[in-house]
């Protein structure tokens, strides 16, 4: 079992020094949220309150996660990086390949893209982008960021991209392991025929273990029987040694947490003190990370 510490709402000026706590600790990878602006008044229903409400407010930092991610990977050597998720059918595939694949070459092949769809209709038309159509648009800019990140002359005519050969240089080293956010029957047929991994958010244990199987099903019909699989979960039945080694024997192999939670107290978006939430990854490592470890 690996662990993911999620950095969603940590303003940027304690980033670096929770992802040193972090790598330290023993954690594998972070994550950082994304939304580019907070309007005061939308049309959108959050959709994971009851209410509909966002659950902060515009005060809620949300830095750009390419650069964040830089800036973290400077000052860390083993830590990996990924987002929870980018939405990715709110912005073009060409600026999103150049950013992402410079972040994987500046650190070493640490950077993961976790993509999702996006909810807030109205900052999709602020970017410029349409809403409606975003699954579909999402999914071809798969194939186009996959094209463009090899560094050769490439070209692609598709429903929303049509352009003929060009290039950006410098390619990537290695392949960027892509993510797919959701919980949906479409999230989870996008996972199987174009996914490197699954990011559920609110499933059990046992749900998530049914989702894995229905993925894995689906990509055998695609052709990717052998393909490998990344599950990042946060598993609400999952939170003492007990339910992590369950969430290992399910298929899911990276545990997603807000550490410090377990310690300290937080604001409505999970967030404390920088010293608190220091010393909540250093205290998980010790108490979680390293017994694991440990016994096998």
């Amino acid at each position: 079992m690996k662990f993911c510490c999620t950095l969603g709402f940590v303003h940027p000026d304690h980033l670096v020094r929770l992802a040193v706590a972090a790598e330290a600790a023993g954690f594998e990878s972070v994550t950082i949220a994304d939304h580019v602006v907070h309007p005061m008044t939308i049309r959108s229903r959050y959709p994971y309150t009851q209410d509909g409400e966002r659950a902060w407010d515009h005060t809620a930092p949300w830095p750009d996660p390419f650069v964040a991610t830089m800036a973290m990977a400077a000052h860390t050597t083993r830590l990996r990086f990924s987002q929870g998720v980018f939405i990715l059918p709110m912005r073009d595939p060409f600026t999103v390949a150049k950013a992402v694949g410079t972040c994987a070459r500046l650190s070493g092949n640490r950077v993961r893209l976790g993509i999702g769809l996006g909810w807030m209709a109205d900052e999709f038309e602020l970017l410029g982008h349409r809403f409606e159509d975003r699954g579909a648009r999402n999914d071809e800019m798969i194939t186009v960021l996959r094209k463009l990140w090899t560094g050769e002359i490439v070209e692609h005519h598709g429903r929303f991209y049509d352009f003929g050969p060009l290039a950006m240089v410098p390619g990537v080293e290695r392949p960027i392991p892509i993510i797919v956010g959701g919980i949906s029957k479409p999230a989870l047929r996008r996972v199987a025929a174009l996914g490197d991994g699954w990011a559920p958010a609110g499933l059990k244990v046992d749900e998530v273990a049914a989702a894995i199987r229905e993925i894995r099903a689906g990509m055998a019909e695609n052709g990717r029987a052998d393909a490998p699989l990344e599950v990042f979960a946060a598993c609400p039945d999952a939170t003492d040694l007990a339910g992590y080694r369950r969430m290992d024997e399910a298929g899911i192999s990276h545990a997603v947490l807000k550490p410090w939670a377990r310690y300290a107290k937080v604001d409505r978006t999970g967030v404390a003190s920088p010293e608190a939430m220091e010393d909540g990854i250093r205290r998980f490592g010790e108490e979680f990370i390293a017994r694991l470890a440990t016994a096998g």
